[in-house]
């Protein structure tokens, strides 16, 4: 109950109300925007410090860890979404790449929900993060033109879209910064992007909240099997993420991390990339379920119940 009443889950579920209410709240769209470069940067910059202070031989095994269950999410998911709920090719391979992938935002909710319990997590998640974003989205995008007989594709579009679009690149640059302010000893940003974090995402979740609810009218398009997947998909990520963690020796905290990674689905670098590898799959499917479905479902239920999960597990097995 301690993690549904968070105040950023609060947050999400305020939005979520306002959109359902058809309030004219709305956090200004450039304020929107800046807030997302101020998380992906925050969690970049401690990834960064982090990093820094870590055993870098300490990250192998779970770097391969994390790519592999990211494919095997996609793998599982393709399945599921073409032999149950019988989507067409395109489609399949587009919805389950964004389900391969990760959410940077519940990312950022599953450390502010560790960071307030006090529970301890490996220093290299947000690496992590990384290491999950690229591999599946890639997968998906090969394993779809691998099953068609023809069409091309312009690798160096979709390269420059993964590698360089802004979420990845302000990950990735955040972790340099963060990797060299610690090696510099310097904390001046420590206030800006650790003591505020929090507020800032509670306003970005109080947004998502009302971008998640304008996509609850689709849910009556795409049906209910879309609805099953959105819901049973984390679940099943979620357990794959708690077995690669326990598999590679990850903490209880940095497991629940790997866990929810595994169970969210990306909205921001997975959309852009399927639009210029998979033209014909339709993005309202793969959108409704990650950001109408699985992403409110992760915020409100799914957090909490994976970092359970985690403490579960590793009781059994120590």
């Amino acid at each position: 109950m301690s993690g549904f009443l968070d105040p950023v889950v609060l947050f999400f579920i305020l939005g979520a109300l306002a959109g359902v209410l058809k309030s004219d709240l709305k956090v200004p769209e450039a304020f929107y925007h800046t807030l997302s470069i101020y998380l992906l940067l925050a969690i970049g910059i401690k990834g960064g410090i982090e990093l820094y202070h870590a055993n870098p031989s300490g990250i192998l095994l779970p770097a391969i860890a994390t790519i592999t269950a990211g494919i095997t999410v996609t793998l599982i998911a393709a399945l599921l979404l073409k032999r149950i709920a019988k989507f067409n090719n395109p489609d399949v391979w587009s919805i389950a790449g964004h389900y391969g992938s990760v959410s940077a935002v519940t990312f950022a909710v599953i450390l502010t929900f560790l960071n307030d319990k006090q529970v301890p997590y490996e220093e290299f998640m947000t690496v992590l993060l990384v290491t999950l974003e690229i591999p599946a989205i890639a997968f998906a995008i090969f394993a779809y033109k691998s099953s068609v007989s023809s069409g091309k594709i312009e690798i160096r579009k979709l390269a420059h879209e993964v590698f360089f679009g802004k979420s990845i690149l302000l990950l990735l640059g955040g972790l340099g910064i963060g990797y060299y302010t610690a090696a510099a000893n310097n904390q001046q940003l420590n206030f800006f992007f650790f003591d505020l974090f929090k507020g800032f995402l509670a306003i970005f979740m109080l947004e998502m909240g009302i971008v998640a609810s304008a996509r609850f009218a689709d849910l009556k398009k795409v049906g209910i099997s879309l609805i099953l997947f959105g819901v049973m998909m984390p679940l099943i990520g979620a357990s794959i993420g708690i077995l690669a963690g326990n598999i590679v020796g990850l903490s209880v905290g940095g497991t629940a991390v790997l866990a929810t990674m595994c169970a969210s689905a990306s909205y921001i670098a997975a959309p852009a990339a399927m639009r210029i590898a998979i033209p014909d799959a339709n993005p309202t499917y793969s959108l409704t379920a990650a950001l109408g479905i699985t992403f409110p479902f992760n915020i409100i239920i799914g957090v909490n119940l994976y970092y359970r999960m985690s403490v579960i597990v590793d009781g059994i097995l120590n």
